[in-house]
């Protein structure tokens, strides 16, 4: 299909982000776009959205509810093979929109919001661990040629939050967690910004409370994983900061893979980088912990 652009979004409701969203697509024209946390139903998504992506050119798949969670596929180069929900995932209680997946210029890209896990050992961080076993054994049995986008709620390694010591008892950084992802790696998917950016600081989401953003102090846990025969045609990975700044941003930055070519260069890892210094004496406590 020849040099495709593919980025993945948590908006955190996209009614909110209406003002940002579609400047963002005139902008940066991706042609794969992966979008977490709709909070829509699909009608409602339609209603809003339908007419404008169409006339950019986008075909949509979606996997909505109103006012939670929220999957979608924005995609103008083919969407065929459409899979809404996850087989074999666990509800808490009943299946939530968390996952949709289609064929998009050969590849078959899954959008994913996965479950928070919200306190460890808790009931939804089982749930979480439960999801994480039911998406591997759906990716397991897909195609060759694949890519994982979204916002996983997992911070791969201490090197993936600006203080280790800050998220101690909380979830997105225990073992098991990242276990549960290092058993999809495991499967030979690359993460493919950490893969071109080893030793970088980089983060995709920012607390909207006590100024984390403007001191930089992040977490990165919207990742994109590539099996290798897509990881192997990357040109650029990298998170557009630009999105989280400005007014009516959403917590979270994009993170945008260029497969075969990449148009504006291979700029990463995080653009425009912090102005923050960065880190901070002392030992700084999560806004949630307050």
């Amino acid at each position: 299909m020849g040099s495709v652009r593919v980025a993945t979004w948590n908006v955190n409701s996209v009614k909110q982000r209406v003002p940002r969203l579609l400047p963002w697509l005139d902008q940066r024209q991706p042609d794969v776009v992966c979008l977490q946390e709709t909070k829509l139903s699909d009608d409602a998504f339609r209603d809003l959205l339908g007419d404008e992506l169409a006339n950019r050119g986008y075909e949509t798949a979606l996997a909505g509810e109103p006012r939670w969670n929220g999957v979608a596929i924005l995609s103008r180069v083919g969407l065929d093979d459409v899979v809404t929900g996850l087989a074999g995932a666990p509800g808490f209680p009943h299946p939530e929109a968390r996952a949709v997946a289609a064929t998009c210029g050969g590849v078959w890209i899954h959008s994913l919001y996965v479950p928070n896990g919200r306190t460890p050992g808790s009931g939804h961080y089982q749930y979480k661990l439960a999801w994480l076993a039911a998406l591997r054994e759906v990716v397991a049995d897909g195609p060759e040629a694949a890519m994982l986008c979204g916002d996983m709620n997992i911070a791969p390694a201490d090197a993936d939050v600006f203080d280790p010591a800050a998220y101690e008892g909380h979830t997105h950084v225990t073992e098991p967690e990242r276990a549960a992802l290092a058993a999809l790696t495991d499967l030979g998917l690359r993460d493919v910004v950490r893969d071109r950016w080893p030793a970088e600081r980089v983060f995709t989401y920012w607390d909207y409370r006590a100024g984390m953003f403007h001191q930089d102090l992040g977490m990165r846990i919207d990742l994109v994983l590539a099996s290798a025969p897509v990881a192997g045609r990357v040109a650029a990975a990298w998170v557009d900061r630009h999105a989280r700044k400005g007014t009516g941003p959403s917590d979270h930055a994009p993170v945008i893979v260029d497969l075969d070519e990449a148009p504006d260069g291979d700029i990463g890892p995080v653009v425009p980088p912090p102005s923050a210094p960065r880190g901070r004496k002392g030992k700084v406590t999560l806004p949630q912990s307050k």
